[in-house]
Formats: structure tokens, C-alpha cells, sequence
């Protein structure tokens, strides 16, 4: 199926006002940017924080835009434009949502929501890497996992046999929001951790967030945890109404990894389902958390009848978001980690672990501040400078005024090599000093950071 919309139905979903244009125009792309608008696509003006989208429409027409979906915004010039059509709506963010909804319901497909404090990009990579195995897949791009990102996904969906979303949020309400506009056949949740604690008040105020994804849930559909985090855990121990299928490496689940051997290169163990041993498992990447995220995509690719055989393939193969623990070997012989894209306890602890395991004369973390901990930064930034010392990092770099503590820790507990900063500027002059053949830095902090700065300087 290629579900497209016509000017009539646009209108029809949105409840929007056709300033100009012909309501019969078919419309099969949407863009929300001018600068990477294409022939044909139909422009969506979103408002942000700093400018309003629609103000740019003539900009996206000139680029070759058929159509705009724009905000009603007092003194734009509306002028007629041949052959180009033009709608107003109350709010073009809500309009998306309506349309992707409207989309959504036109596909018989599974649809795999995923959601979790940690390694959502990764899982969501790794699923949709086994589903395409299969299946025609679709799958979100980066991190587009919001109330914007979500919608635009789902409106490229043309003659795709599957889909995969990844949800975020920071507050209650969003994931509902997300789920009753993908409604998933499939919901993955990898774990519920501190992200956006200074949100949510507490994990399990993060727990019920997070479960907000069950509201869209198809009726017969499955929800796939990781039972090896404790909230997680208790939770299905507890509510027997839903279609569950558990992962995990400590406790016992339906898939489990048993006897994992690490590499630098990755690692491998043998698979345990219901019990009994089935298949040896090879993942890419190196850490205990990609064993999780191969789990999650076994967990997917069993219940949607992929052999076990494509579903190794799938794993295999998969490739990374940029930005999240991209390994890159440069010219000077040292090894870049980039992970820089966001930071929370959870996915601090995760890259450490990562960069303890890789091959590297000497391991170096450069570590910024976590954000949106709110009164649980503190302990959690000390949190991290203990990850820091349990792992044997041979020197610490921190930058800002959270990260501090991570310093302050990790030297009481023994890492001897550590050396604070206000801004990249001066991290970037200490790394580019200290940095010698062989060795590994990662380099991580909340994406405010501009972390990216770092990385780009070094590469």
C-alpha cells in the first residue's frame, strides 16, 4: 500500500482553511524544512521557539514545494502562486499529529513503538536492522522521537510493510500522546532509569511515564521489557493483563544471554529461550548494553515469525545512529568515542563500562554535565564519578559546574589523573596535550554541552 493524501482529505483531517490551490492535488511528501525541501514536497510551517515555520512558505515554494500547511498568522503575504496550494491551520503541530494519526490507520503493518531511559536510538537501530530482514521497513530517523519527530516519521510511510518509532519525553502525557498517534502492535520498553528525573519527581513517576505507551497498544499486542531492571521487574510480576515478553542477562526470562564473551570488536553468547539453549548470538558492538539491545531485537523478530537465522543476520548487520558511541580511529592513532548526543546516569554508566572494554594503552573520559536532574544531580553526578574509578579510567576530564562532582568523586575513590573545566575551549587544549598514540577518550555529556565541539576538534 502508498496511502497519499489529497488537498481534500488534508482538509478534511485538520479541519484547515484552503487559502488557494486545487483540492484535488495529490500530496505524498512532507518536509518541516526549506532548505531540504525536494520537487513536489508539501511544506509544513512549524512554529519554535525562536521563529515561526510558516513566515517561510513563499522560501519552500521557491525551492519547489507544490503546497504549504502553514499557521494563521496575521500579516503574511497570501498572494496566489500558480499551480501551488496553501492551507492555514489553527496550529500546524497539532495538524501533523492528526494527519500522522490519520496515516497511521490506513496501514495493516506492525508497528514497533520503543521508549526507555537508555538506549532507545540503539535498540530502535538494532530492531529495525532485524525487521528489515523480513519486511519492507520504515524506521525513525536519528533522534526524532518527540511530538514533532514522531508525526513526520509516520508521514513517510508509503508502500512500507513495517514500522519502527522510537519515543521520548520529559513530562507525563507525551508518550500518550506518541502512542495514540503510532498505535503500535509491538511496545519495547529497555528500562526506566533517572532520565528527566528532575521531571518526574522519582523512577517510578518515570515508570508510569514510560508505561504510558500501553494506551495505544493494539489489543493484541505484545509489550517487550528488559526484567532485569528492578522497576521493570516488579512491574510484570504484578500486572498479568498484558501480552509480555521479557529479556534480560540476571534474571530469568524468556530470552536470556548466558556465557557473553566480550571483544574489542563486540561480543558474543549463547541464546536461552524458555529455558533451553537455541543459537550462539554475535553482536557488532562491545558492552553489556548491546547485548540487551540484541535481545530486545530477538524478542521483536520472534514474534513477528523472522527466523532465528535472518534474525542473526539482522543483529549482524546493524548500524548505529551518529553520535552514539561512534568509534572512529583517527589519523594521529588515538580513538575518538563519540556519544555526545545526551547524557543521564544510565547511559553514562553504559558508555563507561563500553570504553573500560575497548582495546586502548590508556582510557580517557572527557565528561560534561547531565541535565534536567533537578534536585537529584548531585548524588547522581557523584553516582557517575564512582562509575568512574570502578572502571579503572586512567584520567578524567570534566567540563562545568555539575560535572564537577563527577570529578570530585572519582578522585576520592582513587582515579589519580583529573582536571576540571568551565568551558570546551580549555577541555579541548588539556585532551589535545594529554591524547598519545593507542589511546581511547570518550567523549559524552547532555547535547547543551555541545559536546560535538570536542569531538570535531580532535577528529
Amino acid at each position: 500500500m502508498n496511502f497519499k493524501f489529497t488537498v481534500e482529505s488534508i482538509l478534511d483531517v485538520t479541519g484547515g482553511t484552503l487559502v488557494y490551490g486545487d483540492t484535488e492535488t495529490v500530496c505524498e511528501n512532507f518536509c518541516k524544512n526549506t532548505k531540504e525541501i525536494v520537487k513536489d514536497d508539501v511544506y509544513i510551517g512549524i512554529k519554535g521557539e525562536k521563529f515561526d515555520g510558516s513566515k517561510f512558505f513563499q522560501e519552500a515554494f521557491e525551492n519547489g514545494a507544490e503546497g504549504a500547511i502553514i499557521n494563521k498568522v496575521d500579516g503574511l503575504d497570501l498572494k496566489h502562486i500558480e499551480g501551488k496550494f496553501l492551507i492555514q491551520v489553527d496550529d500546524t503541530i497539532d495538524a501533523i499529529g492528526k494527519l500522522a494519526q490519520y496515516k497511521r490507520e490506513q496501514y495493516n503493518i506492525p508497528v514497533i513503538a520503543v521508549t526507555g531511559s537508555v538506549g532507545k536510538t540503539s535498540t530502535k537501530d538494532i530492531i529495525y536492522s532485524v525487521v528489515a530482514q523480513k519486511y519492507k521497513t520504515l524506521k525513525t530517523q536519528g533522534n526524532m522521537n518527540n511530538h514533532i519527530g514522531l508525526p513526520m516519521t509516520i508521514l513517510g510511510l508509503k508502500d512500507h510493510e513495517a514500522l519502527v518509532v522510537e519515543m521520548g519525553m520529559n513530562h507525563f502525557g507525551e508518550i500518550s500522546k506518541l502512542t495514540n498517534i503510532a498505535k503500535p502492535t509491538i511496545a519495547v520498553i529497555t528500562n526506566v532509569g533517572t532520565a528527566h528525573i528532575g521531571n518526574l519527581g522519582s523512577r517510578e513517576n518515570i515508570l508510569k511515564a514510560k508505561l504510558e505507551i500501553l494506551e495505544g497498544l493494539s489489543k493484541d499486542g505484545h509489550l517487550v521489557i528488559n526484567n532485569d531492571n528492578d522497576l521493570l521487574n516488579k512491574w510484570q510480576t504484578e500486572n498479568k493483563e498484558y501480552n509480555v515478553v521479557t529479556f534480560g542477562i540476571e534474571n530469568y526470562s524468556k530470552y536470556v544471554a548466558k556465557d557473553i564473551e566480550y571483544t574489542e570488536n563486540g561480543s558474543s553468547y549463547k541464546l536461552i529461550k524458555d529455558g533451553k539453549e537455541i543459537e550462539k548470538i554475535s553482536v557488532p558492538v562491545g558492552g553489556e548494553a548491546f547485548v540487551y539491545n540484541s535481545l530486545a531485537g530477538i524478542s521483536v523478530g520472534e514474534l513477528l515469525d523472522i527466523p532465528i537465522q535472518k534474525i542473526k543476520q539482522g543483529i549482524e548487520k546493524f548500524e548505529l545512529s551518529k553520535m552514539r558511541l561512534d568509534v572512529e580511529k583517527t589519523e594521529q592513532g588515538y580513538t575518538i568515542i563519540n556519544d555526545c548526543y545526551n547524557a543521564n546516569y544510565d547511559s553514562m554508566k553504559s558508555a563507561i563500562e563500553f570504553l573500560r572494554n575497548i582495546e586502548g594503552k590508556r582510557k580517557i573520559a572527557v565528561l560534561g554535565d547531565m541535565l534536567e536532574l533537578g534536585e537529584f544531580s548531585e548524588k547522581l553526578h557523584e553516582d557517575v564519578g564512582k562509575v568512574v574509578a570502578q572502571n579503572n579510567i586512567n584520567i578524567l576530564i570534566t567540563v562545568g559546574k555539575e560535572a564537577t562532582k563527577i570529578a570530585e568523586t572519582a578522585k576520592e575513590n582513587g582515579v589519580e589523573h583529573v582536571y576540571s573545566f568551565d568551558n570546551n575551549k580549555d577541555a579541548i587544549e588539556k585532551v589535545k596535550k594529554i591524547l598519545a598514540v593507542d589511546d581511547v577518550a570518550l567523549i559524552k555529556a547532555s547535547n547543551s554541552m555541545n559536546f560535538k565541539e570536542i569531538v570535531s576538534a580532535l577528529l
